[in-house]
């Protein structure tokens, strides 16, 4: 069976409303590669836009907001068959029921998109995941056995490397056990839309772009400044320091 790979050039969330009914300054394009960060205190809208983006919005939510594809909508009956297609989600809580190997499971996956090779792609993704993850596993290890972080790294692996859906929307990756700038590079490295609901002041100054969200709306976009460009580069080294001596503790090494 030929499957037909979902292809997007861009995608534009139109303005909405805020929580009060007032109108959102305007709309916003996203293009491949391209990596957006949404910050804003806990309620502010974040998770309403990345809902607004998943279902393909069409005035319908409570935000007014339309979803374009390549600036169109797309027709009624395509918008419901292109949702679980076009559009890949991970949530911060991600644990596996399924009992299964880990390289089967992947495997299946690599398989039903006909990709040249599976087992390659398989063992690809397994191994991005365990870069990401804080503890590695192996490819035998079932699915149900997996840490949350574990899940998380997995399905990031293989949403970067394996799936076809061009739009891919993470909740707090910072909170997820993973390697968050290794995650973050190999999400840029994908060539897809990237969209990230975070409050990590790294992976925000990281991102291409920033969202600012209050009272449901879009307040700003924001660019990183050279300013900017400074202090993540300080905050880079302190992650990496930190990280350090995490890791020092884990393994209850000393830290002298």
């Amino acid at each position: 069976m030929n499957i037909e790979r979902p292809v997007l050039a861009g995608l534009t969330v139109t303005a909405g409303r805020d929580k009060s009914g007032r109108a959102e300054s305007g709309g916003v394009d996203f293009a491949p590669g391209v990596i957006t960060a949404l910050l804003g205190p806990t309620g502010s809208g974040k998770s309403r836009f990345l809902q607004d983006i998943e279902s393909l919005a069409d005035n319908d939510t409570p935000s007014g907001r339309c979803v374009l594809l390549d600036g169109a909508k797309p027709a009624p009956d395509l918008r419901f068959e292109l949702q679980g297609r076009l559009v890949a989600q991970l949530t911060q809580n991600m644990n596996f029921v399924l009992d299964m190997g880990v390289r089967d499971f992947i495997l299946t996956h690599a398989e039903s998109r006909e990709v040249p090779d599976p087992a390659e792609a398989a063992d690809r993704v397994i191994d991005a995941a365990n870069d990401l993850a804080g503890e590695p596993f192996t490819p035998a290890t079932q699915l149900t056995q997996l840490s949350g972080g574990q899940s998380r790294a997995l399905m990031i692996a293989d949403a970067a490397l394996l799936s076809w859906s061009p739009v891919l929307l993470i909740d707090e990756i910072e909170n997820a056990g993973v390697d968050k700038v290794r995650a973050l590079d190999l999400l840029l490295r994908s060539d897809k839309i990237v969209v990230i609901a975070t409050h990590d002041p790294v992976l925000a100054l990281s991102a291409h772009r920033r969202l600012v969200f209050e009272h449901g709306a879009v307040r700003s976009v924001l660019h990183r400044s050279p300013a900017e460009e400074r202090l993540l580069s300080r905050l880079e080294t302190l992650e990496g320091e930190f990280s350090r001596v995490r890791e020092l503790l884990r393994r209850g090494a000393p830290l002298d």
